[in-house]
C-alpha cells in the first residue's frame, strides 16, 4: 500500500513586507549608512533654501561657559554681539536672508548666540549633535532651523560650507577642532570662499594656543597668522565683521560673485582649480 505524499507546509503568516526606507531594521543597519549620511546632507539643505536661508555667521565657543560663571562675560557679550550682528543682517538687501547668526545649537557660547539673534527678532540657525551625555538643543533657535546630527563631519560641513564669518569664543576641544577646521579649509584655499574668521578674547586664545611658536617652528608660514584677527569686545568684533564682508552676497577667491543659490553653498576646489589666491601652503587635507 502507497503512503500517502506528505502534506504541503502551510502558508507563511506574517506582517506584510515594508518598502526599504521604511524599514527601520535595514535603515538602522551598517549598510544604510551611507543613506543616513546623505540624509544629513539633504534635510538641511531643504529647510535652509525653504527658510531662505543664504549664508550664516558661526559662533563656536564652550558648552560650559554662563552668565554667572566664571567666564560669564563671554556669555553676555557673544550674546550682544549676536543681537548687534542680527539688526545689521536685517538692513542688507539681496537674495535670502544673510548674514545669519549660526551655532552649534546647545548651551553656552552657542545659546548665548541664538538668545542675542532672537532678542534683535531675526532668524538664526542651530547645528546640534547627539552626545550620551549632554548637548539638547536650546530653546531660542527658529523652528524649522533647528537640525539634530548624528555625524560629526556631516555638522561641520554644514558649518563651513555657508559660512562668510567665524566668531570663536573660549572653548575646549570641541571649539578647538571646529576652528582649526575651519583655519585648515583657508590656508589650503579648499573652499573658494574667504571665511573671515575672529578670535573673541585675546588673552585667552594667546594663552591657550602659541601661535607665534608654530611660526617659529616653521609649522605655519607668518602670513597664515593673516587668516584671524582678535577682539576683545562685541563693538570691535561688529566693525571687523563690516570691514571683512562686503555688503553685496557672498564672492569666490578670485572676487568674483557667488551663484545667486539659497543657501550659498561654496564650492570645493582641486588642485587644477586657478583664480584666486591659495591662501598659503597649508599642511593639511583640507576636510
Amino acid at each position: 500500500m502507497k503512503k500517502k505524499p506528505p502534506s504541503p507546509p502551510p502558508p507563511f503568516e506574517g506582517a506584510d513586507p515594508v518598502v526599504a526606507y521604511r524599514n527601520p531594521d535595514f535603515v538602522d543597519s551598517d549598510d544604510a549608512r551611507p543613506l543616513r549620511i546623505l540624509s544629513e546632507y539633504l534635510a538641511p539643505l531643504r529647510a535652509l533654501r525653504e527658510q531662505q536661508v543664504r549664508d550664516t555667521i558661526v559662533f563656536f565657543g564652550s558648552a560650559r561657559i554662563h552668565s554667572d560663571g566664571p567666564l560669564g562675560r563671554y556669555y553676555d557679550e557673544a550674546r550682544t554681539l549676536a543681537r548687534e550682528i542680527t539688526k545689521w543682517s536685517m538692513t542688507l538687501e539681496g537674495h535670502g536672508h544673510r548674514r545669519i547668526v549660526c551655532s552649534g545649537g546647545g548651551p553656552g557660547i552657542m545659546e548665548a548666540a541664538n538668545r542675542g539673534a532672537r532678542d534683535a527678532g531675526g532668524r538664526t540657525v542651530g547645528f546640534n549633535i547627539g552626545l550620551p551625555h549632554e548637548q539638547k538643543p536650546n530653546p531660542y533657535i527658529t523652528p524649522g532651523l533647528s537640525f539634530e546630527f548624528h555625524y560629526f563631519f556631516m555638522r561641520k560641513l554644514w558649518f563651513a560650507q555657508i559660512a562668510c564669518a567665524l566668531v570663536a569664543f573660549p572653548g575646549g576641544f570641541g571649539t578647538l577642532d571646529e576652528m582649526f577646521e575651519i583655519l585648515t579649509l583657508q590656508q589650503t584655499g579648499k573652499l573658494d570662499r574667504r571665511i573671515a574668521m575672529l578670535l573673541y578674547g585675546s588673552d585667552y586664545w594667546k594663552e591657550v594656543i602659541d601661535f607665534e611658536a608654530l611660526v617659529r617652528h616653521g609649522t605655519i608660514d607668518r602670513r597664515d597668522l593673516d587668516l584671524f584677527t582678535f577682539v576683545d569686545d562685541p563693538a570691535a568684533a561688529l566693525r571687523a565683521l563690516q570691514g571683512a564682508l562686503p555688503p553685496e552676497a557672498p564672492r569666490k577667491l578670485s572676487g568674483a560673485p557667488a551663484a545667486a543659490a539659497t543657501p550659498a553653498f561654496a564650492s570645493s576646489r582641486s588642485p587644477d582649480d586657478d583664480g584666486g589666491d591659495d591662501g598659503g601652503d597649508g599642511d593639511g587635507d583640507g576636510g
